[in-house]
């Protein structure tokens, strides 16, 4: 049972410590928000100019102003503040941003990672996420194990043109997390019910199993 894309981003949300400013990237990310653990106060961050970003809204707390970096309509926290784009820039190349979490389309062993740009296909360009992979001091990346064909995302090195070189610390797919290691990939939870043997099968990187591989908590 791989899980979707709320339960990964629901898993990703127990990273998140108390007093924690974090940057949500497009995609998966964004859901992060609907996820915060009761109890700890945590300031997300949007690279287009928002600190403390709230859950997604309801129909009746639509803003059609109010959009985050994917241009996602939200809501705003208690306190939050609203800036140009160069200030929020200036916070997340200063190194103001604890966490950082993005989707990606490749990670290597080393750490590196792909996110940005598949050949032949347009793009608009690489937006904020060479400043986030660069500034922030903790990477997490929310991205499914394997492409639409079934082939590893997991990789021993990228093929896609990189975003960051050797800065994830950890990745959480559909099958796994995965945190990274000089040595590789170390696996430290599975997807309930998916077996250490078919994370195994779909992940081309090298592979670090130490002892029993607990179910995640989703």
């Amino acid at each position: 049972m791989a899980l979707d894309k709320n339960q990964i981003a629901k898993r990703i949300a127990q990273e998140v410590k108390d007093g924690y400013y974090v940057n949500l990237g497009i995609g998966i990310p964004t859901l992060v928000a609907n996820f915060i653990p009761e109890g700890i106060e945590v300031v997300l961050q949007s690279e287009n100019g928002l600190l403390g970003i709230g859950p997604f809204p309801t129909e009746s707390e639509l803003d059609a102003d109010l959009i985050n970096a994917g241009k996602q309509t939200v809501t705003y926290a208690k306190g939050a503040s609203f800036f140009d784009s160069a200030t929020s820039f200036a916070m997340i190349r200063g190194g103001h941003v604890d966490m950082t979490i993005l989707g990606a389309f490749e990670v290597s062993e080393k750490g590196d990672i792909a996110s940005w740009k598949i050949p032949g296909k347009l793009i608009k360009g690489m937006g904020g996420s060479m400043d986030l992979v660069a500034g922030a001091k903790n990477i997490i990346v929310a991205m499914m194990h394997t492409d639409k064909e079934g082939n590893s995302k997991i990789l021993k090195n990228c093929t896609l043109p990189l975003t960051g070189v050797k800065c994830v610390q950890k990745v959480v797919t559909n099958l796994a997390v995965l945190e990274i290691t000089e040595n590789g990939f170390k696996l430290l939870e599975r997807a309930p019910g998916v077996s250490v043997e078919e994370i195994q099968k779909y992940t081309e990187a090298t592979l670090i199993i130490e002892g029993e591989i607990p179910e995640m908590n989703v």
